[in-house]
């Protein structure tokens, strides 16, 4: 499991001239570290990584991972709706020395299960880190059965799933049907502590981008039966 309790989906600031602000985003880092966040995602939906040239998002990934230095994990967003520039990312990231992946379902696609299927099975292939499937069907027009999520999850290094649909029903199904080491992060800020119920491990977070201690509070608490 890469991570318990509140891994920030961290923004990526920029200069006034549109280029990615690199001091500012080591400020960044250093306030989630000190703030008690427990993983760092970095060129994910909310670090504007589909805004983003692939030159730009390697060179923020590799900044992340020798600033945070192996203190806490840090997870690269490498996800696209193209599967072969996926395999391509993921592979740079993993030479980037990242803790894992996070890959997002292809967008506009609209992939049926059997193509969702061989698109992630053929990411995992490509590299030896652990991933976690992204599904948030309100950006990407799909979304990641329960049925599918199992059977993904017995791939090796497919390890959690960060579930963004907003159907509770759908995350105590996929609850049910995975092993207990696959884990379910919240992708839904309003939803932390109801998924959690159901057997959550913990939140990828937006709001922990201004507010890093509380939201790892929330699910320290939890998780230790407050």
């Amino acid at each position: 499991m890469l991570f318990k309790g509140s891994a920030v989906a961290i923004v990526t600031p920029f200069t006034e001239d549109g280029k990615v602000n690199f001091d500012k985003f080591g400020e960044l880092l250093e306030f989630q570290i000190g703030n008690g966040t427990d993983a760092i995602v970095v060129c994910g939906t909310t670090g504007e990584a589909t805004t983003m040239t692939t030159e730009e998002q390697l060179a923020l990934i590799k900044y992340a991972v020798e600033k945070v230095n192996k203190r806490i994990p840090v997870i690269a967003g490498s996800g696209s709706n193209n599967t072969m520039h996926s395999v391509f990312m993921s592979q740079e990231c993993e030479k980037l020395g990242v803790d894992g992946l996070l890959v997002i379902t292809p967008y506009y696609n609209k992939a049926n299960k059997a193509g969702l299927k061989r698109h992630f099975e053929t990411i995992a292939a490509s590299v030896k880190l652990p991933i976690i499937l992204y599904n948030v069907p309100g950006r990407t027009c799909v979304n990641i059965s329960p049925n599918l999520i199992a059977e993904l999850a017995k791939i090796d290094n497919i390890v959690a799933v960060k579930e963004a649909s907003g159907d509770l029903g759908q995350v105590a199904e996929i609850a049910s049907l995975v092993p207990d080491d696959f884990a379910i992060y919240s992708g839904n800020d309003d939803t932390i502590v109801p998924l959690l119920s159901l057997g959550g491990h913990g939140v990828i977070s937006v709001l922990a981008n201004i507010c890093p201690q509380e939201t790892h509070d929330m699910v320290a608490k939890f998780l230790d039966g407050d």
